[in-house]
């Protein structure tokens, strides 16, 4: 089998070798023209200044969200103590009391 796959490569690169090819033909480029410039010609007029228009004004931007809450205070300070207030008027005198009586007074001992 190995000797039939080379035999027919072999007769087929020889049969395709055998044909007969057609002579290459180059065509030769036709000359390019070339048209040579004249004199320049008078300069034009100055074109007209354009007009300038202003654009419309932008639409406005949204409002920016809330900001956080403040952080809490510090404690305030202790106030000063007040002032000693002034002795009071002296009272109305009571009855004189009662005596005795009947009763006892006990003093523990010790």
């Amino acid at each position: 089998m190995r000797y039939s796959i080379l035999s027919i490569a072999l007769l087929a690169a020889l049969g395709l070798s055998a044909c007969e090819r057609p002579a290459a033909v180059v065509v030769a480029p036709s000359p390019t023209v070339v048209a040579v410039p004249g004199p320049a010609g008078a300069t034009g007029a100055t074109g007209a200044t354009g007009e300038v228009k202003k654009g419309d004004t932008g639409a406005t931007g949204s409002t920016g969200a809330t900001g956080s809450t403040g952080s809490t205070g510090s404690t305030g300070s202790t106030g000063y103590t007040g002032a000693t207030g002034a002795t009071g008027a002296e009272g109305a005198k009571g009855d004189r009391g009662r005596t005795g009586g009947d009763t006892v007074v006990i003093v523990p001992t010790k």
